[in-house]
């Protein structure tokens, strides 16, 4: 028999196609028949209370979604080895041709705050090897904000790690071809989720400010 929590996701998908499903029938049979155009890709963290889906009132076929621990953007790498968020990146970029390309970051990510805080295992490990791609981050807020309380400098890494994505995402060859022949849009926002408040990336300021 199913546990608790997988009974509950069924029944959830029980009204889910009792309600909205059959509410929308045609908008399901318009995305099966034509195939999926979604305008923006977002690129998100794992954390169960961040859904960019939820958080933007979107409709099926309006985002195209990859969530990842700490919502991170590696760089460009050699074909060597598994991509998962890059192949993710370039389908969505080249096939799809998205017209936006958003990394959603938000406070209280655990996965900055094990690298912030040196709680990743000693010993080889994929969270560790994957959050390095936020070390400069790291090393940025240790900089600028020696002093400071654990919070301030977890959430400073949260938001320098955002920037740090935007420029990873910019070593894509095909993301600068995508940007300088159809003008596609690389935004970075940051949604606090203690405060309910979302804030966006100002390239021409270098700061955060709430939409």
């Amino acid at each position: 028999m199913r546990n608790k929590e997988i009974l509950k996701l069924v029944a959830g998908f029980r009204r889910f196609r009792d309600k909205y499903y059959n509410e929308h029938t045609s908008l399901y049979e318009r995305l099966s028949s034509t195939g999926q155009t979604p305008k923006t890709l977002i690129i998100g963290c794992s954390d169960s209370r961040v859904d960019p889906a939820l958080i933007s009132s979107a409709s099926p076929g309006d985002l195209f979604v990859v969530r990842n621990v700490a919502n991170l953007v590696p760089p460009c790498e050699s074909m060597v080895g598994v991509h998962g968020v890059s192949s993710a990146i370039e389908f969505a970029v080249v096939n799809l041709k998205v017209e936006n390309v958003v990394i959603l970051g938000h406070r209280q990510c655990g996965g900055i705050r094990s690298l912030m805080l040196d709680q990743n295992p000693k010993e080889q490990s994929f969270i560790g090897s994957w959050m390095r791609i936020a070390q400069r981050a790291k090393d940025h807020v240790l900089a600028n904000f020696s002093g400071a309380d654990e919070e301030t400098l977890c959430r400073q890494c949260e938001l320098e790690s955002i920037r740090i994505s935007l420029e990873n995402l910019r070593t894509f060859p095909f993301v600068r071809k995508a940007m300088e022949d159809r003008g596609m849009s690389l935004i970075g926002v940051y949604f606090d989720l203690e405060k309910g408040h979302l804030m966006e990336f100002d390239e021409e300021i270098n700061q955060f400010k709430i939409i």
